[in-house]
């Protein structure tokens, strides 16, 4: 039986989410940054048929992804122009960047429509987790499942440490790359404990934590999501045409100040 990532139902639910919305379409075109198998897999199950599918991974020869195509990317310095692709997506390739937060703003630049990230959330509970040894801040699982070659930071064989977001820290990141509207995102949460991880350590110490900790687990992430361990986001872009900030124009297609509100709405 091939090997199913536990995030795979998660990232199934949000692309059909978006289908549901209108905010996607079938015949959109998607780019997966940071991308693999699951990427395919999933595109595939959905209907999606122009999909391209990128990594930095040299071992690619090009054809694993038929249908689709493959593209060696970086995802903190994509080659593709701005507004590429309709959909862009990355599900748990942030925290192998050296900098998630450039990662990020690249997916976005490229997104014509929607820019989607499936990442780790930072909250109490994870801090509490790390700090037990129930959940890895550095990423050794990855190393060693790709022969201790690939799988780490940038996809070297260097553990990568596990960036965790917020909420405001996305809002924050896309409102200051694109401060001509305020930011509309959506929001996904879903528990989901790492017993696979654990069960592949020597020591059962973390899995008899999880054990034993699991029943109040359960109910506090239905009761507060913000405390699961699993987060994604989807960047609806605005369509600068209509969804501005007041203080603000469109000249020569371009975002510039708008001087008559101003002078209208400051002293001069």
């Amino acid at each position: 039986m091939d090997y199913i990532p536990p995030y795979f139902n998660f990232y199934v639910r949000i692309i059909k989410t978006l289908l549901g919305r209108g905010a996607v379409t079938r015949d959109m075109s998607v780019l997966a940054v940071c991308g693999g198998e699951t990427d395919k897999k999933i595109f595939q199950q959905l209907g999606f048929t122009n999909v391209t599918i990128s990594n930095l991974d040299s071992r690619m020869t090009g054809n694993e992804f038929a249908p689709y195509q493959w593209s060696f990317q970086n995802a903190e310095a994509l080659i593709f122009p701005d507004d590429s692709f309709d959909l862009v997506v990355v599900c748990a390739g942030l925290h192998h960047c050296h900098s998630p937060h450039r990662a990020l703003l690249e997916i976005y630049r490229v997104a014509r429509r929607c820019a989607v990230a499936l990442e780790a959330r930072d909250s109490f509970l994870s801090r509490i987790a790390v700090q037990l040894g129930v959940v890895d801040e550095y990423e050794l699982t990855a190393v060693i499942g790709n022969d201790y070659a690939f799988g780490g930071v940038k996809n070297t064989p260097v553990p990568n440490y596990i960036y965790r977001w917020t909420e405001r820290e996305v809002i924050k990141t896309i409102s200051s790359y694109s401060p001509y509207a305020a930011p509309r995102v959506l929001w996904y949460h879903e528990f989901a404990p790492p017993i696979a991880n654990l069960r592949g350590r020597k020591s059962a110490k973390g899995l008899l934590i999880l054990y034993a900790a699991y029943p109040a687990l359960w109910l506090l992430t239905r009761l507060f999501k913000g405390q699961c361990n699993f987060f994604a986001f989807a960047v609806l872009k605005p369509d600068l045409s209509k969804e501005m900030f007041p203080w603000l124009k469109l000249e020569s297609g371009k975002p510039t100040i708008d001087r008559d509100w101003v002078e209208t709405n400051f002293k001069g």
